[in-house]
This record gives structure tokens, C-alpha cells and sequence, in this order.
């Protein structure tokens, strides 16, 4: 199979097959012909956050089995809950994964990896396993597969510039001099390119912020729609690149809900299709078709519950509360951005021709067609303190739901914003949420997919927070130091 001549990725250039047919062999080979000298194995700990394994190689046989058998670590230490007497825990890469890593003191093979017990089998509760395990669920009850991306806001904080300085409220698709932060943008994006991360694109976004010492700007990156597992590992590396590349350039990057008590927080909305052997199964010609009302209506359902992995922290509900364009109910729409769940514009019907016939006159080329058509579902609920393995793992369970449910039409054709104004809100509190989550801890549990103990510990850290009056009456002053308390989540 030819590689596409606008390939980004060096090591499917370099080994002249795609990623998803990478094996242990071809990542030597690749080390051997790169001259690297070091392997670092990644895995996502129960905090969400990438970690990192650091392998000097000093032989072939070393490099062999590093890439095969992986490593042992202590589970205690990376999840919550871990008894410290059985914590030994395998870690295996997943050679698909490898990327060339842009950081650090030498070049590194980098692979993510996935977790296994002391009898070899998926660590029942790895956030890897979970999304697996809910996507592999959801494919054997349907022949579907749930197709994901997020879009991924964060904001730069920096001195305040005098030159072409920064208009509040104004940064949506600036350009530069007057959006800042611009350089450090494009370089997340060759680097996510680079690691072999399918992006749509990135953009300022609206979030200009000024405060007497500082401004925050806001930025945000569009991935291209993948396997919901591959989708949150994803958004996970491009957290950590998105923090590297801030960082070498003196800046500091949030992912945080809420950032200022003025201006717009960082949101997590996450698209989502259905697609059965590469084709949608959720579009018709004239829109969204039954089976995509039934994925909304599964996901509308579980909107509360899916707070507990989407909104972690007390200044979730902060944005939620008080947000520009957060939704304002449990409801969904085409187009309207104020419902939890949006239908956005995707080129149904037959207005692509005449769109391109008027901006091209006199031209006569066919005009290419997508793999897959790119409606998607919309779901506004998640922000940068998500947890994002669980939370695709969650609307995979809701999506399994809304297609079995024979009610899910019906509530779907309730639950529109066309007609109707009046509906019921998500939690207020992560006291709230975790209260949700617990009366319906049985959708989640079911088929050991989110195991008990990993419900008890996402329970507990949301109980922890103590919330449920917490901002009720705060001053301004404790309201800045909530925030900056959850500054670098996720």
C-alpha cells in the first residue's frame, strides 16, 4: 500500500506502512535506522495524566524485549484504591501507538501502553481497558463502532503586550500580531501531526481575558473523528504537548474549566458518530436519520451521570452556571449551541455543488468526497477537568442505551429545543454529580465494564471537594483560589 505523499508521520514514512500495522520488529528496525538510544513507555494513570518509563537501550536483545514484554510497575502508586501487598501491575505496549518524541534531552521512541493483572489479564480497571471495554460492547450488541474527537480548549497565560494588545471577548479565529500565542499553536500541531494524530485544525478561540497583571488567551485544537479509544488517548497526548510546548516558550497553559472571574472557561465538547464497515450510520440526505436521534437520546439520558468523568471539579459548575454558551438544559437542537447536545451543519442536502460553483466560477472539477460523511453528534457537556477515557467510555454506554431503548424516539422528540423551553438541568455541585452517579452506578457497572471500585474512588475524589454549597456565597477572593486550585487539571 502506497504511503500518501502528505503523510506527517516519520515513522510511517520511514517504515512504509501505516501505524495500525506496526509491530515490535518494525519499531527496532525503525530505532536501528533512526540511531536512537532511548525508549520511553507511556501509560495514562488513574489521575488522567500521561507518565512516563525511561529505557536507555544497550543492546538489540535489550530493545527487543523492552518493546515486547514492556514492564512491571506499582499499581498502588498510579491508581487510587491500589492495596500496596498486590500492587504489581504489567505494562505492554501497544506498538501502534509509537511516536517520535519532540521533547526531552535526545530523540525517544515513545509507545503507550496498556495494563494487565499478575495472571495476564486487561487490569478491569486501567482507564484503557474501560474505554475498550465499553467500545467492544457497544460493537458486538450493535456491528457498530463510536467514532470520536474532541475539541480541546485551553488558554496561554502571559504578561500583558503593549503592542497590538488584547481586546477581551475578542480572539475567535484572530489572527496574528493581534491573537497571541499563535507560534506556540502551530507547533503543537506539527508535533500532533508529527506523532501521527489525524487534527481537522486550530484556532484562537473567544476567550481574551485581562486582568492588571496578565493575560489569558484562549486557543483551540479540532481532531479528526477516530475509535473512541483512540480518540481520549488522543486528547491526553495533546494535553501534554500542548504543556511542553507553553512551557519552552515561558508560558503557562490551562486546561481549566474555569480560569478568571471574568470571560469564558475551557470546554471539552465532544463529536461522536456511528459508523458501521467505514459509513455513517447516523445521516440520511436531509440530516440526522433515527439512529442519530437514538444516539442522542441515549446520551441526554445519561447526561447527569456523565458529569461524574466530564466535570470533576467545583469549577466545573462554575462554568456550567454562569459559562457563555454552556447549555443551558438536558436538551439538543440542529445548529443551537445553548442545548447540551448540538447537530452542527455538515453539508447535508445538495448545497456543496452551488457553495463551490460560486466561489470557483467556470470551474469544472469533481468535488472530492469524504470517507465517511462528516455529521456528527455534539455532545457540550465536558470540560478540561474530564476525565476522557471514562467519559468515552460512559457515551458508549449511553449510545448502547439509546439504541436498544424502543422509547429513545420518543425521547429524543421530548427532548428537542425546537419545541420546547423547559428543561431539566445538570448537577449543580460535584456533590450533586457523584449523587447522580451513585443512584445510577448499575448502567456503568453492568457487564464489568466500570468496575465497583473504580465507581467508589470516582465517588469518593468528587465528594472530597466538600461542594455543595461552596460557591453559593464565596467571596471574590476565595472564588480566585478555588480556581486557582484546579488550574492545571487533567
Amino acid at each position: 500500500m502506497p504511503i500518501d505523499a502528505f503523510e506527517p508521520n516519520p515513522l510511517v514514512r520511514l517504515l512504509g506502512r501505516p501505524a495500525d500495522d506496526f509491530t515490535a520488529s518494525d519499531l527496532v528496525r525503525a530505532m536501528e535506522q533512526l540511531e536512537l538510544r532511548q525508549v520511553n513507555l507511556r501509560y495514562v494513570g488513574g489521575d488522567g495524566r500521561l507518565k512516563t518509563l525511561a529505557f536507555p537501550i544497550n543492546s538489540r536483545a535489550h530493545l527487543e524485549q523492552v518493546l515486547t514484554r514492556g514492564e512491571r510497575v506499582d499499581g498502588s502508586s498510579v491508581f487510587t484504591g491500589t492495596d500496596a501487598d498486590a500492587s504489581d501491575v504489567y505494562i505492554v505496549p501497544r506498538h501502534r501507538t509509537a511516536f517520535l518524541n519532540p521533547f526531552g534531552e535526545r530523540l525517544s521512541l515513545d509507545v503507550l501502553c496498556s495494563f494487565y493483572d499478575e495472571d495476564g489479564q486487561p487490569l478491569a480497571y486501567a482507564r484503557e481497558q474501560i474505554v475498550r471495554r465499553a467500545a467492544e460492547a457497544l460493537t458486538e450488541e450493535t456491528g457498530m463502532t463510536l467514532e470520536a474527537f474532541g475539541e480541546l480548549e485551553y488558554y496561554l497565560a502571559d504578561e500583558p503586550e503593549a503592542i497590538y494588545p488584547v481586546e477581551e471577548e475578542r480572539g475567535y479565529q484572530e489572527s496574528a500580531p493581534f491573537s497571541k500565542g499563535q507560534q506556540v499553536r502551530e507547533q503543537v500541531l506539527g508535533h500532533l501531526s508529527g506523532m501521527g494524530i489525524a487534527l481537522k485544525y486550530a484556532h484562537g478561540e473567544v476567550g481574551n481575558i485581562l486582568e492588571d497583571d496578565r493575560q489569558l488567551v484562549q486557543h483551540e485544537i479540532e481532531f479528526q473523528p477516530v475509535p473512541i479509544e483512540q480518540a481520549a488517548d488522543n486528547l491526553v497526548l495533546a494535553k501534554w504537548v500542548v504543556r511542553e510546548v507553553a512551557y519552552a516558550h515561558g508560558l503557562e497553559a490551562t486546561f481549566a474549566p474555569s480560569v478568571s472571574s471574568e470571560g469564558a472557561g475551557n470546554g471539552l465538547h465532544i463529536h461522536s458518530r456511528l459508523v458501521r464497515n467505514g459509513v455513517s450510520t447516523i445521516v440520511r440526505k436531509e440530516g440526522i436519520n433515527d439512529t442519530g436521534r437514538r444516539l442522542i437520546a441515549g446520551y441526554l439520558s445519561a447526561a447527569k451521570a456523565l458529569t461524574a468523568f466530564g466535570n470533576t471539579v467545583p469549577t466545573s459548575y462554575v462554568r456550567l452556571i454562569e459559562g457563555d454558551e454552556s447549555p443551558e438544559g438536558i436538551c439538543w437542537g440542529e445548529k443551537d449551541r445553548t442545548g447540551l447536545v448540538r447537530v452542527p451543519l455538515a453539508w447535508v442536502g445538495d448545497v456543496l455543488p452551488d457553495m463551490v460553483a460560486h466561489a470557483n466560477p467556470g470551474s469544472t472539477e469533481p468535488i472530492a468526497e469524504p470517507a465517511s460523511h462528516p455529521q456528527t453528534v455534539e455532545l457540550r457537556l465536558g470540560d478540561g477537568s474530564a476525565d476522557v477515557h471514562l467519559l468515552l467510555a460512559g457515551m458508549a454506554i449511553a449510545a448502547r442505551r439509546g439504541l436498544a431503548d424502543p422509547d429513545a424516539l420518543d425521547v429524543a422528540a421530548r427532548l428537542s429545543a425546537d419545541d420546547h423551553d423547559d428543561f431539566e438541568q445538570l448537577p449543580t455541585s460535584c456533590a450533586e454529580s457523584a449523587d447522580v452517579l451513585e443512584a445510577e452506578r448499575d448502567v456503568f457497572e453492568a457487564e464489568g465494564i466500570f468496575p465497583s471500585m473504580l465507581i467508589d474512588s470516582v465517588l469518593e475524589g468528587l465528594r472530597a471537594h466538600d461542594d455543595a454549597t461552596l460557591m453559593k456565597n464565596a467571596s471574590q477572593d476565595a472564588r480566585a483560589a478555588l480556581v486557582r486550585r484546579h488550574w492545571h487539571v487533567g
